[in-house]
């Protein structure tokens, strides 16, 4: 019988595969039907993926994969970071062994980037980062990391990512030879440098502010210099204005998927 942790496992390589976009709603009777099991079961796996911060819930929406806000984008990658190159900085060397799987790693990514499945590019390059964790000896760091991947594969979808896969599959190619050189600080250095990229190709504004809307909304309308001035009426007072009607934009479009493409 398909359990919690089934469910959820499917759910965080969906997203990483890119199946599953930010928004997207998991009702949880269609996950009962597509699983074979129980609601009970599916709120259990919902429920786990919620304090994951994968997925969560409203009283109006029902369960939906988030939608990271920009400050939290921010804040994923620089958890990456602090994480990845926290990994990285405190090895003495890099067994042959391990070595040996993460090239077997990269060979699957060169083969996804040459094939036409997207989703298997997606997951693999993603997928890279939990296997070095993995490989490296330190399980714990390595499940972190499969969230923290899940969410900012999300992050990439939702702010229109310009990274280019192939320069992903470069970057992960150098970090390894560096790790098999025995150059750990290259590959610390080369670690930076590509989330930092990974980061930079994100259509993020250069500082959130909260306030910018309302800002815009309130400031002072200014005359135009053409204008004439306004005419004084007989008892020596300016008529009053005709109020400005404000645009309304049309209501846009909910481009969320529903449960998406799960198998």
């Amino acid at each position: 019988m398909t359990s919690a942790t089934d469910i959820s496992n499917r759910i965080i390589e969906a997203v990483m595969a890119q199946k599953l976009a930010p928004g997207s709603r998991l009702g949880e009777q269609q996950l009962a039907m597509l699983f074979d099991c129980s609601r009970t079961i599916v709120r259990e796996a919902l429920t786990r993926l919620s304090t994951r911060g994968i997925v969560t819930v409203s009283a109006r929406r029902g369960w939906y994969v988030i939608e990271p806000s920009e400050d939290e984008a921010r804040e994923a990658f620089e958890a990456r970071r602090v994480i990845e190159l926290g990994l990285l900085h405190q090895l003495k060397s890099v067994d042959k062994a391990a070595v040996r799987q993460l090239k077997n790693h990269l060979q699957r990514e060169k083969a996804a980037l040459a094939g036409s499945d997207v989703g298997a590019r997606s997951f693999l390059l993603g997928d890279f980062h939990v296997c070095l964790a993995e490989c490296l000896g330190n399980s714990l760091l390595a499940d972190t990391l499969r969230d923290f991947t899940a969410r900012t594969t999300l992050i990439a979808m939702l702010y229109q990512s310009s990274h280019d896969a192939a320069q992903s599959c470069a970057d992960h190619v150098r970090i390894v030879e560096a790790l098999e050189a025995g150059d750990i600080a290259r590959a610390e250095a080369l670690m930076s440098e590509h989330i930092g990229t990974v980061q930079d190709a994100l259509r993020l504004q250069a500082a959130h502010d909260p306030l910018a809307e309302l800002r815009d909304a309130l400031a002072p309308v200014r005359k135009s210099a053409a204008a004439p001035e306004a005419a004084v009426n007989v008892k020596g007072r300016a008529p009053r204005k005709a109020a400005a009607k404000k645009s309304v934009p049309p209501p846009s479009d909910d481009a969320s998927t529903y449960l998406g493409a799960l198998l």
